[in-house]
């Protein structure tokens, strides 16, 4: 049998691959040139200050999920209506701030814990949400983990679902934090395709700063995802929401 068409073949998928990666470099840095002042634009029509964003993830690529800096002593109401000018903003989603607040969240609500908490603590007991090393993608095999978060979830819709990412202290932490936070949106987008809705999800990233207890801070196992599910305003049903008599 000839080598000849299998060679061909892996040079075709290789050359595929390189026109596949230079097209996204260029479409990324007009992406960035077509955003970037449309969401500084925005940062000034809700009056942001000195409030910046950051369109480059923590590899380096650009990314339509800004992280939100300098808020400095905005209140949350004024956070949020920034973080609700910025998402609303033709391209862009996912808005976080870098200090981990929430994105559109404001007011004194009282929380209450619910059970779909429990249940995904109870997936997450034996198994642990996973990416490849260094990088926010997801392994395969957390891939499947999260089909189950999700319909763990489900069930609890209209919550208030805070995602939180945890680094070892390996390596400096402005970049521990940097990729927690990505990896805290990564999972909120994997929820969001899985059906749960973007505006219960709180997305944050705090490094290396709570390590597991009883572990030392550079044990790997400190690289891991958690969940707070907690209750506010119930949902109310109104005619598009129930269906009507057939």
């Amino acid at each position: 049998m000839s080598l000849r068409p299998t060679l061909f073949l892996v040079a075709g998928a290789a050359l595929v691959a390189g026109i596949g990666y230079v097209a996204g470099q260029s479409y990324g840095a007009g992406f960035l040139a077509s955003k970037s002042s449309e969401v500084e634009a925005a940062i000034a029509s809700a009056d942001g200050g000195t409030v910046t964003a950051r369109l480059i993830n923590p590899l380096g690529s650009p990314t339509r999920h800004p992280v939100l800096e300098n808020a400095g002593s905005l209140s949350e109401a004024k956070r949020a209506r920034v973080a609700e000018a910025v998402a609303a903003v033709p391209g862009i989603g996912g808005v976080s701030w870098a200090d981990g607040s929430a994105t559109a969240q404001a007011g004194t609500l009282q929380y209450t814990p619910l059970h779909c908490q429990e249940d995904v603590e109870g997936l997450l007991r034996s198994r642990s949400i996973r990416f490849e090393e260094g990088s926010a993608a997801l392994d395969p095999a957390s891939r499947v983990l999260l089909d189950e978060v999700a319909d763990a979830l489900r069930p609890c819709l209209g919550s208030i679902i805070a995602i939180t990412g945890h680094t070892d202290n390996t390596g400096p932490e402005p970049g521990n934090l940097a990729l927690s936070q990505e990896r805290a949106r990564t999972v909120r987008e994997g929820l969001v395709v899985r059906g749960i809705p973007r505006d219960g999800l709180r997305a944050r990233g705090i490094g290396s700063q709570e390590p597991v207890e009883g572990l030392a801070p550079g044990d790997p196992a400190n690289r891991r995802i958690e969940f707070s599910v907690i209750a506010t305003e119930p949902l109310v049903p109104t005619p598009v929401d129930t269906p009507g008599a057939r």
